[in-house]
């Protein structure tokens, strides 16, 4: 077995570019050798399917990669909406900083019903400083709200959840079998993806960004969303390249909709916590039946074990739970959390996860078993906590003009500007027929189907 397990080794890849996001952590280092794991795993795959008669060389732009790690679209003549609600943040509670993540309405509502308070920020912030950080955690927690207290990196080694994650492999393969993979005559090592049909059941961020990676070298990205879902301040950015569609899968007929599109769909990617796909009619048995040959690919907050393992999350609750926050307010000689200059957990995991996709594709068009892979942003927090910063040039804060491609982007919500792409995989370009488009705007169908 071939299946990725790690970053790829510095010497299998070529570099360009120097600087480095200013961070206690290796964030730069990360975001190369993230883009590395997809290109490396490209590689094996084009072998794979002999569309080269030789490993296609990889070369990555570091300055770029990091760039990517930001935003990667650039509005012209409007504003991109903001990103945080307004009672999201760092709050000072009795005994230390606690982080809300209110951006979702039933999240809001769970942390303003714990407090006792309406939605306005100072009344927040009195109502949180006569409570200790853990308490308040576990009772928005237990709400069905998302918060999280800010932790030192040892404190989260000691942790039971963070034990755990000690002994959790970067990416958990499990459930080995053989499957046959669809023919794609389109495909070419320049489009070595083209054709393949990839259902996207992710929201937010790091699942988002591994099925744009697949859609940029030619993949068929189907997202699913349920009515009236949107993310304003990420969709421009995570859309790119793919068909978005809304489907009610309360309902009797939403699910026969998504059964059947899984049934032609060559990889699920998913962001479900255990059990969760099972209320949908899609339990891992009733997956195997309808999509034998599917790759799957999926990711969770916390990990896949352990006392959180159920728990929600995003990017920044896990950077204030497993130290990072509080390690980068050491680093800057603050007074309160620091995070990463970018949401790098998001990023890094959403990368890892298409070159997880790529292994599982390249094992199985090698006559090997595939498995399925689970990745998480808290074990990819334990990943950056390992990597080793070097000085490599100035600081790299935000883009310039010369980042950007030369021709525009007509996106759903207006004109604008995308970063130049950082990675090309011999000559395989990732590249975007598809504009970023709203959520919503194209059919549950597989376009390709449906002509």
């Amino acid at each position: 077995m071939s299946l990725l397990s790690a970053l790829p080794s510095p010497d299998t890849y070529l570099v360009n570019g120097a600087g480095a996001r200013p961070s206690a952590f290796a964030v730069s280092e990360l975001a190369t050798a993230s883009f590395a794991a997809v290109g490396k795993e490209l590689s094996r795959f084009v072998i794979a399917l002999n569309l080269s008669p030789e490993s296609p060389e990889i070369s990555v732009d570091h300055r770029l990669a990091s760039l990517w790690y930001g935003f990667s679209f650039k509005p012209e003549g409007w504003d991109m909406p903001s990103l945080w609600d307004a009672i999201a943040g760092d709050y000072q509670a009795s005994d230390g900083w606690i982080r809300l993540h209110t951006n979702l309405p039933h999240h809001r509502a769970a942390a303003l019903k714990v407090l006792q308070v309406k939605p306005d920020r100072p009344l927040v912030e009195r109502a949180i400083r006569d409570w200790p950080i853990a308490g308040l955690e576990a009772a928005i927690v237990a709400e069905g709200g998302v918060a999280a207290a800010m932790r030192s990196r040892s404190e989260w080694q000691d942790h039971p959840q963070g034990r755990v994650l000690a002994r959790e492999p970067l990416i958990g393969w499990q459930g080995p079998r053989n499957i046959k993979l669809r023919d794609r005559p389109q495909a070419t090592a320049a489009r070595p993806l083209a054709g393949l049909r990839v259902l996207d059941l992710t929201r937010i961020l790091a699942g988002p960004v591994s099925t744009r990676t697949l859609a940029g070298f030619g993949a068929e990205v189907l997202r699913i969303d349920p009515p009236e879902w949107d993310e304003p301040g990420v969709i421009p950015d995570i859309s790119l390249g793919k068909h978005c569609a809304y489907l009610n899968l309360k309902s009797s007929d939403g699910k026969e909709q998504l059964q059947e599109l899984l049934k032609q769909a060559d990889v699920l990617v998913h962001g479900y916590r255990p059990g969760a796909l099972d209320a949908l009619g899609l339990d891992k048995a009733t997956r195997d039946q309808l999509a034998p040959n599917r790759v799957e690919v999926t990711l969770d907050a916390y990990g896949w074990q352990g006392p959180w393992a159920t728990r929600r999350g995003f990017d920044s609750l896990v950077q204030m739970s497993a130290g990072i926050a509080h390690a980068g307010m050491e680093w800057a000689g603050a007074d309160k959390p620091t995070p990463l200059p970018v949401q790098a957990l998001d990023h890094a995991t959403g990368y890892l996860m298409a070159a997880a996709v790529l292994s599982a594709l390249a094992e199985a068009a090698s006559g090997q078993a595939v498995m399925d892979a689970r990745l998480s942003l808290a074990r990819t927090a334990e990943l950056l906590a390992t990597l080793a910063k070097r000085d490599t040039g100035e600081d790299i804060t935000g883009a310039i003009p010369t980042d950007y491609s030369d021709a525009s982007e007509q996106s759903g919500w207006g004109t604008g500007y995308r970063l130049k792409p950082a990675l090309t995989v011999g000559p395989a370009k990732m590249q975007w027929p598809l504009p970023a488009s709203k959520l919503g705007t194209s059919r549950p169908v597989w376009p390709s189907l449906s002509t």
